[in-house]
């Protein structure tokens, strides 16, 4: 079985408890990309077989959540989990629809971000929750990304949460999103939920939750049914046809010569899907074999 699932993750499970329970059906090599927070819910990518190989034309698509952020307290997580470092009042006059929509126009565009302290980057070999859970000072360098999209959903003036969704580049936190957002509206605030609705071209539409596959009659008919083959995954990618003596040639890693543009193509020999190549000054060379 080689492809991608896209799994509607729910809450209080880790993306790497999803990897297992898949792995657990399928008995087969299973990977994720983007990790997606126990709190978070929404859609994670798994890689299934040799789809586990195109984890590396995934890890940079962009991302689209919808997210509520509470004002008026900051933890020290920046979410819900954490203890309350500060509260602050919210007047009701920040919560007004103008106010709140241009407020967040104004975080449209690239930036940098400082990463929250509790999160998976690894600085000097160590992560930088555990610098966090020591009490110990780590300098956070930050990061370049990019907003290109921030439209708001809802405002909940007794609850004090704005409802938004944006997408972002790769590497963007929303928790950190959420602060700053808070921060520009002259209060405190975290990220009260998140939902990732779209990775790239994966869609919540398109996922199924694990707990449905688990008591579907048979799980792993269930998941066979919800791939996306390797083939389809690279849809919108241009094919080379391949004699079986240039193909002999091509799966032994010898390079051939293809007069096209550098990039990633599409093997066949006649209608059979082979795999993936990469074009490289004119160089074709085995990339993704199936």
């Amino acid at each position: 079985m080689d492809g991608i699932i896209v799994i509607n993750k729910q809450k209080n499970y880790t993306s790497h408890d999803i990897v297992y329970k898949i792995k657990k059906i399928v008995n087969e090599k299973v990977g994720h990309t983007g990790t997606l927070d126990p709190l978070a819910t929404g859609v994670l990518p798994i890689l299934i077989g040799k789809g586990t190989l195109c984890s590396k034309y995934l890890i940079n698509h962009n991302k689209t959540y919808q997210v509520e952020l509470k004002l008026g307290k900051k933890t020290e997580t920046a979410d819900r989990e954490g203890k309350i470092l500060e509260e602050k009042e919210v007047p009701l006059e920040i919560l007004e629809e103008n106010k709140v929509n241009k407020t967040l126009q104004e975080f449209i565009g690239k930036q940098t971000q400082i990463p929250p302290i509790y999160s998976a980057i690894k600085v000097n070999g160590k992560k930088l929750y555990e610098y966090a859970r020591k009490n110990q000072d780590i300098e956070i360098k930050p990061r370049n990304i990019e907003i290109y999209r921030i439209n708001l959903l809802e405002i909940d003036k007794q609850e004090k949460i704005i409802k938004f969704e944006v997408s972002c580049s790769k590497g963007t936190y929303i928790r950190t999103l959420c602060e700053d957002i808070a921060k520009r509206l002259e209060t405190v605030g975290y990220m009260y939920n998140l939902n990732r609705i779209q990775v790239g071209e994966f869609n919540i539409s398109n996922a199924i939750g694990i707990e449905e596959i688990q008591k579907s009659e048979n799980p792993k008919k269930t998941i066979e049914k919800n791939l996306i083959a390797i083939e389809e995954l690279f849809n919108s990618k241009e094919s080379i046809q391949l004699n079986d003596k240039k193909l002999s040639l091509f799966l032994n890693g010898v390079k051939l010569t293809q007069k096209k543009q550098d990039g990633i193509y599409k093997i066949y020999n006649n209608t059979k899907f082979i795999g993936l190549g990469v074009i490289n000054n004119k160089l074709l060379k085995r990339d993704i074999v199936i």
